[in-house]
């Protein structure tokens, strides 16, 4: 794994066509896909089993409860993204 500083996170964001409305403080690239946000482990282990022909998934903002944010959790609503575009509904967790 290689961590990338950049100067940017709108640009970077962009780059990988993440909508505006699904965008949180962390992004990262696992294989072909983007993951956005603080995203459960079981999100992601859901995405490389089943290889959806989807960019990648997203969990907008910094909901309370998911991973490195206190507080309760809330039931977390990740969506799948294409060509910049909500897929709708990936998993909820």
């Amino acid at each position: 794994m290689k961590a990338t500083l950049v100067n940017d996170v709108k640009d970077a964001k962009d780059k990988l066509n993440i909508p505006g409305e699904l965008r949180s403080c962390h992004t990262t690239k696992i294989g072909d896909y983007f993951v956005e946000g603080h995203m459960p482990v079981e999100a992601i282990k859901k995405l490389l089993t089943e290889k959806p022909q989807i960019d990648g998934i997203a969990l907008a903002g910094m909901p309370s409860g998911s991973p490195g944010m206190p507080g309760a959790k809330v039931p977390f609503e990740i969506f799948g993204v294409k060509k910049g575009k909500s897929q709708g509904l990936f998993v909820t967790l």
